[in-house]
């Protein structure tokens, strides 16, 4: 029986591993030694070259402190990606890049809730220089 090759949704799901451990600032090799792989098995995971098991992906959920689901997630809403970026590549992209990292790493440092809604306004106001509605964008169902 041949193996099975991997996917478009493998490679989504490495994505968002590469993502989640890029945000925690933790290496492919502290990864590995931490789900009892090698490095260069989490950068095919990654790549999406090879296909993660449920079990493998259990204990990296765990390991990224984070569900099974997280994986998986994806909002589908044309008008998020027609309006926001080009696709979901794009979006992985730009959660993988220094200046994402960056900016999870600041917002979550900030303790107070009221300066994260600040900074949330903030950032839409800028936003809507681009795309007036991004009110809509973020939040559909209630423009906030």
């Amino acid at each position: 029986m041949k193996a099975k090759s991997p996917t478009s949704i493998d490679a989504y799901v490495g994505s968002r591993v590469r993502a989640r451990r890029k945000v925690l600032r933790l290496s492919q090799v502290g990864l590995a030694e931490r789900i009892g792989v090698t490095f260069q098995q989490i950068q095919k995971y990654e790549k999406g070259t090879n296909r993660i098991g449920a079990g493998r992906l259990q204990s990296i959920a765990e390991t990224l402190g984070v569900p099974v689901q997280f994986f998986f997630e994806n909002d589908t809403e044309p008008t998020t990606y027609s309006l926001v970026s080009n696709g979901r590549d794009d979006v992985n992209a730009f959660l993988a890049s220094k200046d994402a990292q960056a900016l999870n790493r600041a917002f979550m440092a900030i303790e107070s809730p009221a300066i994260r809604q600040k900074l949330v306004a903030l950032a839409k106001s800028l936003a809507r220089d681009t795309h007036p509605e991004i009110d809509d964008i973020i939040h559909p169902e209630t423009g906030a």
